[in-house]
């Protein structure tokens, strides 16, 4: 991949727990210290319960860090079996534009 100014990463939590207010008001606090963190959509699997997000990053140095850092963390802490997935948001943007995507808004 090469360097690109947009970053996106999935991350997903295997889990079964109803997705609650104690998820995200203990997270969201510590999710304004990740440096390059643009923002990150809260994902709630239907049917299943597993937690997740998506993510934008201002770098690829970034989204890995948090990733195998404080994502890794959670994820240990706990005991849940995490899926990340990191896209060139660069590559997209043209498409994404003409789908009136929200992260490619002028």
């Amino acid at each position: 991949m090469s360097n690109p100014s947009r970053v996106y990463l999935y991350a997903e939590f295997q889990n079964s727990a109803p997705f609650t207010e104690a998820v995200w008001k203990e997270a969201n606090p510590m999710m304004h210290t990740v440096p390059g963190l643009i923002s990150k959509t809260w994902l709630s699997g239907v049917g299943t319960h597993s937690v997740g997000g998506f993510y934008a990053f201002d770098s690829i140095e970034n989204a890995q860090a948090y990733a195998t850092g404080m994502l890794a963390e959670f994820a240990k802490g706990a005991n849940a079996s995490l899926t990340v997935k990191l896209f060139d948001g660069d590559v997209v943007e043209e498409a994404s534009r003409g789908m009136n995507s929200p992260y490619y808004a002028s």
